[in-house]
Order: C-alpha cells, then sequence, then structure tokens
C-alpha cells in the first residue's frame, strides 16, 4: 500500500503539471473503485480550475475554484499516471487539460474517490477523526505524552492509530522506532518523556528522506512520471531479517508479528 510519503511525493508530481489548470474532460470508465465514483464528479470537475494540491494523512486533495475538493485515496495499487503512451485497462478515472493527461490507475480497485465542499473539510468523517500530522506543528512530544497515556498497547500499534497521528504506516513507524531506540512491543503508556522527544523527530526524519527520495517503492507503487523511488535500499530495519544492525551494536535484526503485521527491529539498541 503507498504509504504517506508516496502520496506526498504523487501529489507533488501532479502539481507540477495539474496546479492552476482547467480541467477540460473527465471521464470515468467505470462505475465505482472500492466505492462508488461520486455521481457529480463528472460535471462539478469538468471546465473546473485546480487551486490547489495537498495531502491530509494518507488521502490526495485536488481542490476546485468551485468550492469544491477531489479527494483521492490510492488503495493497495493505485498511482496517478501523467500523459501516459499506452492506455491501461486499469485506467479508472481520466483528467484532461489543455496540455496534459492524467489517469489514475488502480488494478486491485481498493482505492476511492470523493467529492468533498471544501470548507466541509475539516468534518469530513474520514479527516475528522485523524490525529495530527505527523509532519505539521501538531505532533509533539507532549500530544504524544497525552495520547498515549495509561495504554497497555504497544507503542508500534498506538503509531499506526490513525486517531493518535495521521498517515503512518508500517514501514515508517518501524524506521522511527529503530531511530528513537524504542523497542516496539514495549507499553505505550510506558514510553518515557525523553523516548517520546526523540521519537518526534524521528518520525519527521524517515518521512521527509523518504519524501526526498521519491517513495519507498513497494510492489505497485510509481510516481505520476513513472519512475520508481529507491528509498527502499535505505531501510534501517524495514525487510532486514538477520541482517546486522547499522549501529554496530553486534545485534541483528529481528522480525515478529503484531496485529497481523510484521515488525522488524533490534533487539540490543531498542528498549
Amino acid at each position: 500500500m503507498p504509504e504517506l510519503p508516496e502520496v506526498e511525493t504523487t501529489v507533488r508530481g501532479l502539481a507540477r503539471f495539474l496546479d492552476g489548470a482547467r480541467i477540460t474532460r473527465v471521464t470515468l470508465n467505470r462505475a465505482n473503485l472500492r466505492r462508488p465514483f461520486p455521481a457529480d464528479l463528472v460535471q462539478m470537475m469538468t471546465g473546473a480550475q485546480v487551486t490547489g494540491l495537498s495531502r491530509r494523512a494518507k488521502y490526495g486533495l485536488i481542490q476546485l475554484d468551485r468550492d469544491a475538493t477531489m479527494i483521492f485515496h490510492l488503495g493497495m495499487s493505485g498511482r496517478w499516471r501523467i500523459d501516459p503512451e499506452v492506455p491501461d485497462k486499469h485506467d479508472h478515472l481520466l483528467l484532461e487539460t489543455a496540455d496534459h493527461r492524467f489517469a489514475l490507475c488502480d488494478p486491485r480497485r481498493f482505492g476511492s474517490v470523493d467529492l468533498v465542499g471544501t470548507p466541509m473539510l475539516d468534518a469530513w468523517p474520514a479527516f475528522a477523526a485523524l490525529g495530527p500530522e505527523p509532519l505539521g506543528p501538531g505532533l509533539t512530544a507532549s500530544h504524544l505524552k497525552t495520547a498515549l497515556a495509561g495504554k497497555t498497547q504497544s507503542i508500534k500499534l498506538c503509531l499506526l492509530d490513525q486517531r493518535i497521528v495521521a498517515g503512518l504506516g508500517n514501514i515508517y513507524v518501524c524506521e522511527a522506532l529503530w531511530r528513537a531506540g524504542i523497542l516496539p512491543t514495549k507499553q505505550a503508556g510506558k514510553v518515557t518523556g525523553p523516548q517520546l522527544a526523540r521519537l518526534v523527530p524521528a518520525i519527521r526524519a524517515v518521512l521527509e528522506a523518504s519524501i526526498r527520495d521519491g517513495g519507498s517503492t513497494l510492489r505497485d507503487y510509481a510516481r505520476p512520471d513513472g519512475e520508481l523511488g529507491y528509498f527502499a535500499s535505505s531501510f534501517d530495519v524495514y525487510g532486514r531479517t538477520d541482517e546486522a544492525c547499522r549501529r554496530d551494536d553486534g545485534g541483528a535484526i529481528t522480525r515478529i508479528a503484531q496485529g497481523g503485521r510484521s515488525t522488524w527491529f533490534c533487539p540490543i539498541c531498542q528498549k
């Protein structure tokens, strides 16, 4: 599944060509993805000017000059293709401007497209329940201390709770916990103040590094221009079972299952 850096990379890639442009044509090649396309999507977007692109958690937002915002989620395998030379049978939504063509390709159809009044974005149910953005000012050690107080669930699983932090996924939680030296199985309520103070910048650093390098490129993900990211080669723990810890502490990266997902960590330097 594309995670936050992949979505951010996608939004930035789209913005290079779509921001400020007027949409001349909208084509739906099927009625639905994970759920039906909005009934008024074609009518609302045709002729509209794009006034901005942004991201909330793992959602991409395309703002229109009609007080409406198209919200897309890439699901498991979705990606945007810019000016594709060859049509793909999984191109389910096409947006055209005077200069470019944008195809939302989603082979597994676990993605979604919604249309929400821009003034109502914060109240939209999927957004109203979200915690602060990990790259925004709302994520602080103080916020985490309050949100995690008394929780017996592991810190790894709590960080995946979108109500606590918006948009964090499995890869980057593993990486951030390693950078902060925190054992992923530790009870969230027992994570110390100094550990939380290390965790916040660790979360930001690993996400920013991935965004800089173009996304982690797992399986089907590709940037809008078709180039694959290469941050995957730089993971410190994710997918490195039995390999030596990069801190040269004598530890070997261990893999366990938590909440039905794999977790990688170093049992020596993470406490």
